[in-house]
């Protein structure tokens, strides 16, 4: 009673009304908190709580800490600095010795929510983080009465992930998603899955599947390595495996590219007399060049290697420029006669009348009689006639 008293001495000099100090005085459950189930529950929880420490009564024994992943959303993926963005719904969950009451104590309460910050919490990260997400803040966890720790949150995950785009558009993603205590050993904290792996492999309910990747499925294993070969380390591996929707650009690339080089056969039935054969070509030479800078920007930039449908383009434009050199030759051959100067009049001269007479073409009979011995007396009779 003399406590109680100098107490409400102390709250009218401090603040003029008891009613405010009523308020401040948790302890003894006074004023509007006199009946509060969750604020005494919460009192006894938090009363004496270390969070600086595992919560274990023995030591020696490691806490057990369940993970889930559930993909949401596939947001990005950079082929240029092979980065993949995703929104993952995260689950862990493990059993905190220090947060356990009787329910019937308390109401039949069998689960409270707490402050993140006023319990501890296991240091989990993911190894392939690059860059921090844009992830909400959830600042709650459920506590149940045997002490069981569920702390549920949606992750924006920006990770450094391997990508081979050499089939694009028909490409294959597979990346890893490492979840590890970044200090404790097995020891101290162990790390295992919520579900069995068969049911993280097929599960898709919350997956947004609109977008340009389909998911196909989530792998799952358990490691435990060690860098000294004295402490191991337990890690949780998570492969995400995406395949690329390739309808828009088999539309947009591939049909065009198809569609000029068929253009481009055609071509060739053109009489190449006509001098639109060449015309044509060049118009579809530019043409395709210009398809080119369009879907420059939309062929995924790097270092490893070139897509194989950029080799196709690159091909594709190469067969056109032989197509163009051959019509230019053709058409060459077909002029070469109209291409041609004039024979001079001295040669035509010199050939068709001078050579003549000394190779014997113009009077075949007398050549061939000089060059026959037998026909002697035919040669006779014939000068006899001609004196005659």
């Amino acid at each position: 009673m003399r406590s109680s008293a100098l107490w409400t001495a102390l709250c009218i000099c401090m603040y003029g009304t008891v009613v405010d100090c009523s308020v401040k005085k948790l302890g003894n459950n006074t004023g509007r908190f006199a009946n509060a189930t969750l604020v005494r529950l919460n009192e006894f929880l938090s009363a004496g709580y270390k969070k600086g420490v595992r919560p274990v009564r023995d030591w020696r024994q490691s806490t057990t800490v369940a993970i889930d992943l559930m993909v949401y959303a596939i947001l990005n993926v950079d082929e240029k600095n092979q980065v993949l963005t995703t929104y993952v719904w995260y689950r862990q969950q493990w059993t905190d010795e220090f947060l356990m009451w009787d329910p019937e104590e308390f109401d039949e309460v069998k689960k409270i929510s707490i402050p993140t910050a006023n319990i501890w919490i296991p240091d989990i990260l993911i190894n392939e983080f690059v860059d921090v997400g844009k992830s909400p803040d959830i600042p709650y966890v459920y506590v149940g009465h045997d002490g069981l720790v569920s702390n549920y949150k949606p992750i924006q995950v920006v990770t450094a992930c391997s990508l081979n785009i050499y089939n694009f558009p028909y490409d294959v993603q597979k990346c890893s998603l490492t979840f590890q205590s970044w200090l404790h050993t097995t020891k101290d904290i162990n790390i295992t899955l919520m579900r069995s792996p068969e049911a993280v492999k097929t599960d898709k309910s919350v997956f947004m599947n609109q977008g340009e990747w389909e998911l196909l499925h989530v792998l799952s294993t358990y490691n435990a390595f060690s860098i000294d070969n004295d402490d191991y380390y337990a890690e949780m591996k998570f492969h995400v495996v995406i395949r690329r929707r390739p309808l828009f650009y088999t539309v947009n690339l591939l049909l065009p590219s198809m569609f000029l080089m068929v253009m481009d056969i055609v071509g060739f039935y053109l009489p190449p007399d006509s001098g639109e054969r060449v015309s044509f070509k060049i118009t579809l030479l530019l043409g395709y060049s210009v398809f080119l800078i369009i879907v420059s920007d939309t062929l995924p930039a790097t270092a490893i290697g070139t897509p194989l449908i950029g080799v196709y383009f690159v091909v594709c434009m190469a067969l056109l420029v032989i197509s163009l050199t051959e019509s230019v030759l053709i058409v060459r051959l077909v002029h070469k006669q109209d291409l041609q100067s004039r024979v001079p009049q001295w040669v035509k001269h010199l050939v068709l009348e001078k050579a003549t007479v000394l190779l014997c073409i113009r009077n075949k009979k007398i050549c061939s009689f000089r060059s026959q011995g037998s026909d002697l007396p035919l040669y006779k009779e014939n000068n006899m006639n001609t004196g005659n």
